[in-house]
């Protein structure tokens, strides 16, 4: 099998120059889009991924290598199969982060990356530490029995990382309109981010918004609803640990509490979801926002 380097590791040094670059930006045109506690929470966060990341990535690939030996078909390393690797793998992320935003389970881990109530470039580092007990890996199997080699899902993966790095700003307003409506951009992805009703559950791609465009998860970004970011329910804290885990910890409060018919719900239900109905999802929240405007969301 081949060896591939990991792109992302290639990326970092870039990753940390942007960040300062739009820090000082910031400085001269808006300080609130940075705030110091918040800007080290999210780094020291993707910090720990990074080393939860190597933790796991033995288990992973050979995981990854199991499954790829019952492929259907033997796929080389020549550039096209790259390109189809890559456009696979970004549907397969659209597939995750659906589910992540749909699945109280999966968006325990995925939390962590909304925590933040500030959008700058520093907010794309936040990254989970518990992707791997998650289970988040296994939305990629498919790409393995497909018959692409692991080494080469996983580089494009890094790629796939690297790009969704870019649109985690404010500091970029609005692209072409031909570029916007294909590939994802900070404008798109601030609607992801944002908790106004409007957009709750929206813009899930990770490169291609052609996806959200397909499946009806789409929004437009709005200049008379500007986008408010972080979750429905902030963390109110900077608590490193407490960021990392603070959802696994009302997963396990909810279970440990509810009626036995219910346990399931508080694992695979959407976020919100109370089996007496006292809390809110965002569709609740979408549908009360529509009754109260008079409009469709």
């Amino acid at each position: 099998m081949e060896r591939l380097p990991d792109p992302v590791n290639l990326a970092v040094p870039v990753f940390v120059l942007l960040v300062l670059a739009e820090m000082i930006v910031a400085a001269i045109k808006d300080r609130t889009r940075y705030e110091p506690r918040d800007t080290l929470t999210s780094l020291a966060l993707g910090l720990g991924s990074t080393v939860a990341g190597v933790l796991s990535a033995g288990a992973v690939f050979a995981l990854a290598t199991w499954v790829w030996q019952f492929r259907l078909f033997d796929i080389g390393y020549a550039w096209y199969w790259f390109v189809v690797a890559f456009v696979i793998d970004d549907f397969a992320y659209y597939v995750f982060h659906r589910s992540a935003h749909r699945v109280r389970w999966f968006w325990a881990s995925h939390v962590i990356h909304h925590s933040s109530q500030h959008y700058n470039l520093s907010t794309a580092l936040r990254q989970t530490w518990t992707a791997f007990f998650s289970l988040a890996f296994l939305f990629r199997l498919p790409l393995f029995l497909i018959g692409f080699p692991p080494a080469m899902v996983f580089f494009v993966a890094g790629v796939n990382l690297i790009y969704q790095f870019w649109i985690h700003t404010e500091v970029i307003g609005r692209c072409p309109r031909w570029f916007e409506a294909v590939m994802n951009t900070p404008s798109h992805h601030r609607v992801h981010h944002a908790t106004n009703a409007r957009y709750l559950d929206r813009n899930y791609a990770g490169v291609f918004i052609v996806w959200d465009r397909m499946f009806g998860t789409f929004e437009l970004e709005r200049d008379d609803d500007r986008p408010r970011y972080g979750i429905v329910h902030q963390l109110g804290s900077f608590n490193l640990l407490w960021a990392a885990t603070h959802e696994w910890i009302g997963i396990a409060r909810d279970v440990w509490t509810a009626p036995w018919r219910a346990k399931l719900g508080y694992l695979w239900r959407p976020p919100g979801w109370s089996h007496d109905g006292s809390r809110e999802t965002s569709e609740t929240i979408r549908e009360k926002w529509t009754v109260r405007d008079g409009r469709a969301p």
